[in-house]
């Protein structure tokens, strides 16, 4: 079966990374949800994907500078609050799994400590969760601090030797673009035993196309074509 992902919750039809559009991705029926998280000026993480609240929010300026404070003030839309990553964790517990994406390079021992913290009390199991990020040595980062936290390199193009780069790697499975994906590298994918997503399909052909490879996940800002 191919697992479902909604892409920053349902971000086609909800405020992005929010937990409004948590709970529509959750209604839409996904197996998973991906969300952005960054680093406060104060070491929260949060869940969002720009470096500045400008696109998202009713505010300015770059997270890395603010408080977590300052960032509740703030309008995410439809009214929502930036969340941290352990209120999104608390809030898919029991309904759904969640792909954290690392977007900074200070949140990969914080976001490794508050996984751990919510396996220890109970509240996920740690394969609950995947960690990815576009720079490899965050997830290296967090799988050398807890071995147990699943992790997965994103890939923006297609690497020279398929998937041979994961050899080096301890993840379990590999995150590439739609439109790069081949069947040869699903194929040499899984002979490694590393799992296939995909980002981010939203139209039919796309769809269809991340279908046919029978790749292990998709990724869809509308979850409810999936």
């Amino acid at each position: 079966m191919t697992i479902k992902v909604g892409h920053r919750g349902a971000a086609g039809h909800e405020p992005e990374n929010t937990l409004r559009s948590f709970q529509k991705a959750i209604d839409f029926g996904v197996d998973m949800i991906e969300c952005d998280v960054h680093s406060t000026g104060d070491g929260e993480v949060v869940v969002i994907h720009d470096d500045r609240v400008d696109r998202t929010t009713n505010g300015k300026g770059k997270v890395s500078q603010m408080t977590l404070a300052e960032l509740k003030q703030l309008d995410a839309g439809k009214g929502e609050r930036i969340a941290t990553l352990g209120e999104a964790l608390d809030f898919v517990a029991g309904k759904c799994k969640l792909i954290i994406e690392i977007k900074d390079r200070a949140s990969a021992v914080p976001v490794a400590e508050i996984i751990k913290e919510k396996v220890l009390n109970k509240v996920i199991d740690w394969q609950d969760v995947l960690v990815e990020s576009f720079d490899h040595h965050q997830i290296l980062a967090v799988k050398r601090h807890e071995p147990r936290i699943p992790i997965a390199p994103i890939l923006g193009g297609m690497p020279i030797g398929y998937a041979a780069f994961a050899d080096d790697l301890p993840c379990e499975a590999i995150s590439i673009c739609v439109h790069n994906l081949t069947p040869e590298f699903v194929a040499d994918a899984r002979n490694r035993g590393k799992a296939v997503y995909v980002w981010t399909a939203n139209h039919a052909d796309d769809i269809a196309h991340a279908y046919s490879m029978g790749v292990d996940g998709i990724t869809s800002d509308y979850p409810d074509r999936l």
